[in-house]
């Protein structure tokens, strides 16, 4: 395989990755992960999900090698396959501030111009 197609079945890989992060209720069950190992009926109830839900959820997280699960008895556990998943939450996190900083500046701009033509309007008025 050349570079370039390693290279771009590794993009692809991330982005599965991501698209398996790309839901709020999968992000939740990452993030309570992240402390550990966790039943399914511990997940339900900890975000207040319905099972069919959960159950739907945790096989994409599966599917995108997210998480990983053993069966012990009648219950079924998850954990992260690898801590770097709950990291890249909490980057996230961390960017977050910056951007809603940066979308509230816009907002500001947005609503004294609105201010300035209304001003204009009634001045021509």
């Amino acid at each position: 395989m050349r570079k370039a197609e390693v290279a771009d079945t590794l993009r692809k890989f991330k982005a599965e990755i991501l698209q398996a992060l790309g839901h709020p209720t999968r992000i939740a069950i990452v993030e309570e992960l992240q402390h550990g190992e966790l039943s399914a009926g511990q997940i339900i109830e900890r975000l207040g999900i319905e099972q069919a839900n959960a159950s739907q959820h945790l096989a994409v997280l599966r599917a995108r090698r997210v998480v990983v699960s053993r069966k012990e008895g009648n219950q079924v556990f998850y954990s992260l396959r690898h801590p770097s998943f709950a990291e890249v939450l909490v980057l996230l996190r961390q960017a977050c501030p910056g951007i809603l900083g940066e979308s509230q500046q816009l907002l500001r701009e947005i609503r004294q111009e609105e201010v300035r033509e209304a001003g204009q309007r009634r001045a021509r008025s």
